[in-house]
């Protein structure tokens, strides 16, 4: 009586279970935030620069659904020549489909669990990376990276992205024999921080907001145009959401860029990618990874000793050697004093992304008008010591 009971509460939970995720999946689908969308002078919505909330309307499309055959294809049966990168989600191949388009193409790593073999839970996890992949692809935005598909077959999971051709940040940075960080000015890292600013911005005025969990210097990429696009948006959740329980859901992204809340807690929120987006700053400004020592005889890392240092002309000492004279004083201190409060441990004191996102366009104009038409006679560029000098 005990065992048919059993399998009568199962297969009762499991419809239940089964019934709730269509449920949500046809929420999902039917749902969209009437709101007030603003359109910025490059074609996307971005929350006011102003730091109002506005609500962005969100229209929902259906993921496209790519079959494995047409995957395998596309990158030569997955051959290492195709191999361009690893993630979170795991290995990263670039791929051509049939129409010509060049696609990223993301192959999750590891076996499927005995949970995801279960039928029920099976048909429940197929249903749950469905709405996952419908509503992180219906995301359209210059400065995030596009979610195309998703496939499931054989239980092998992969994600589809565009391709991004120029790669991530982080190559152009410090990556091992790149010599592209020598092209980036001061202007055009501003540039690109903006546009990471103003994709995160925009994930943040969804409704219902996503945060995402997993920013960092590596998922900053650049496209033809060096116009930044934030990669993995939501992916965390895709995983979080996919598996029933294990590792997954555990903090898994590198150390360096997690919020002290996020370590102690893992308490997500909007306030811990901005916290992220801080140490992104850091990294661009000095062109190395924060994790590093800012010198031979410290006992910190770079973090922690802009955190601890009370005299913002000591932190000039980390601006990149490689930046040159492309930068105002009035510029670079501004950068600096933003990111610091990016970084703050207290979660009250991090501004929003919208206001992080106003700052930087500020900066940005002004480096712009400064240093592209000077005034004769006006000294617009200092460097070291003499950063600031004349800014108090």
């Amino acid at each position: 009586m005990s065992t048919n009971l059993a399998a009568i509460l199962g297969g009762a939970a499991g419809a239940v279970a089964l019934v709730g995720i269509v449920g949500l999946l046809i929420w999902f689908c039917l749902f969209h935030k009437r709101g007030v969308s603003r359109t910025s002078e490059t074609g996307s919505s971005d929350p006011s620069v102003q730091g109002r909330h506005i609500g962005v309307q969100l229209s929902l499309r259906e993921a496209r659904r790519f079959e494995l055959r047409e995957l395998s294809l596309a990158t030569k049966n997955f051959s290492d020549r195709n191999l361009i990168g690893e993630g979170k989600f795991g290995e990263v191949y670039k791929g051509l489909l049939q129409d010509g388009m060049l696609v990223a193409i993301k192959k999750r790593a590891g076996a499927p669990s005995q949970e995801f073999i279960d039928e029920v839970k099976a048909t429940c996890l197929a249903f749950i990376a469905l709405i996952m992949a419908c509503y992180l692809s219906s995301i359209q935005h210059r400065n995030l990276v596009t979610l195309l598909g998703y496939c499931q077959e054989n239980n092998q999971q992969f994600l589809v992205y565009e391709y991004i051709p120029n790669g991530s940040v982080s190559i152009h940075l410090y990556g091992v024999g790149q010599v592209s960080a020598q092209k980036i000015e001061f202007k055009h890292r501003l540039s690109i921080a903006l546009g990471a600013a103003k994709g995160l911005a925009h994930l943040h005025s969804l409704s219902p907001r996503l945060v995402h969990k997993d920013f960092k210097t590596a998922n900053v990429l650049v496209d033809e145009n060096f116009i930044a696009k934030v990669a993995d948006a939501g992916l965390r959740n895709f995983l979080g959401r996919i598996d029933v329980a294990g590792p997954s859901s555990q903090v898994t992204a590198d150390e360096i860029f997690l919020a002290p809340e996020v370590r102690e807690f893992r308490r997500f929120s909007e306030k811990s990618d901005v916290y992220s987006f801080g140490v992104f700053l850091l990294e661009l400004v000095s062109g190395r990874e924060a994790s590093e020592l800012p010198s031979s005889n410290s006992t910190e890392n770079l973090i922690e000793w802009v955190q601890n240092s009370h005299d913002y002309s000591n932190i000039s000492s980390s601006i990149d050697s490689r930046l040159g004279s492309s930068f105002t004083a009035e510029g670079m201190e501004e950068f600096i004093r933003l990111t610091v409060r990016c970084l703050e441990p207290s979660i009250e004191r991090r501004p929003t992304m919208s206001y992080v996102v106003a700052e930087l366009d500020r900066i940005l104009d002004k480096e712009m008008s400064l240093t592209t038409v000077m005034g004769e006679g006006s000294p617009t560029v200092t460097l070291g010591s003499q950063l600031f000098r004349a800014t108090k």
